[in-house]
């Protein structure tokens, strides 16, 4: 099987996450079967609401023990999120400042996943849906901190337009290693945003790609591509994520979809059928 990998500097970043949303009690084991069945990057945040960052603690605990993975092995990376997007289950004090939300919630992440260091540390979405507030800059500024102290290696932003992200990168002193979006075919895979990281040497981790896209299934051309390569829905879509730049995630709990969907590096697509796949919907 061949590996994707993206580099950030001196930085290797697995090419495929597994995102770990919405699993509840499963997500320990689906976290141990996403790693036995070979990915390296696991995607979370300390977001009680839709995800458990503690079970994806217990599960590398589980397989640290076992000793056939080291810390080093894997890309970890979490996020810190806004009270808006929260439930009742803050992980930092809802009185506290911006700054000291951020250290709060990497503190309880680092302690959830029984790790000292974060691989990636990601700024779930602006507080406000044009611009960035002054709270989304103290946030900012505080996980820039976070980096310079070595508590997370690099950072990112989540849901974010491309204005915002252009006034993030005209005004931070560390600039984003990643942004990672929900990715609508409809808007030619958030082409806009896709082409400022690539002119920045932004990584793009495009998240929803199957479920934000059913329309595309429907697709005579799609369907060409896949009765082409005898491959999967899936696996096209993920190959063709691959070869436009786009860092995907998965977040399937079926052992045998995550092994499907890591072998899309196998499949090759030409050039026409990524353009044909880019403009579908768009």
């Amino acid at each position: 099987m061949k590996r994707f990998q993206f580099t950030v500097g001196q930085k290797v970043v697995p090419g495929f996450l597994y995102g770990t949303a919405w699993k509840e009690e499963r997500t320990a084991r689906c976290v141990e079967e996403a790693i036995a069945a070979g990915f390296r990057g696991i995607d979370t945040a300390n977001q009680r609401k839709h995800y458990f960052e503690a079970g994806v603690g217990r599960a590398l605990q589980t397989i640290f023990a076992a000793g056939d993975l080291q810390r080093e092995d894997l890309f970890i990376q979490t996020k810190f999120t806004e009270e808006r997007g929260q439930d009742h289950r803050l992980p930092y004090d809802r009185a506290a400042a911006p700054a000291d939300k951020v250290r709060q919630s990497l503190a309880s992440s680092l302690e959830h996943l029984g790790i000292d260091y974060l691989d990636s540390f990601i700024l779930h979405g602006p507080s406000v849906p044009y611009g960035l507030s002054s709270t989304d800059w103290q946030t900012w500024r505080a996980m820039e901190e976070c980096q310079r102290e070595g508590k997370t290696e690099l950072l990112g932003i989540s849901n974010v337009s491309l204005e915002q992200l252009e006034e993030l990168c005209g005004n931070a002193a560390i600039l984003p290693a990643f942004v990672q979006n929900r990715c609508f075919a409809r808007t030619g895979w958030d082409r806009q945003v896709r082409h400022f990281c690539r002119e920045q040497g932004i990584i793009y981790q495009g998240f929803s790609l199957l479920t934000a896209n059913p329309e595309i299934f429907r697709e005579p051309a799609f369907g060409a591509i896949v009765e082409r390569t005898g491959a999967t829905p899936a696996q096209v879509v993920f190959r063709f994520a691959l070869g436009t730049g786009i860092l995907p995630l998965t977040g399937t709990t079926d052992p045998a979809h995550m092994r499907e969907d890591l072998a899309c590096a196998d499949l090759e697509l030409n050039r026409d059928e990524l353009a044909t796949i880019e403009s579908l919907a768009g």
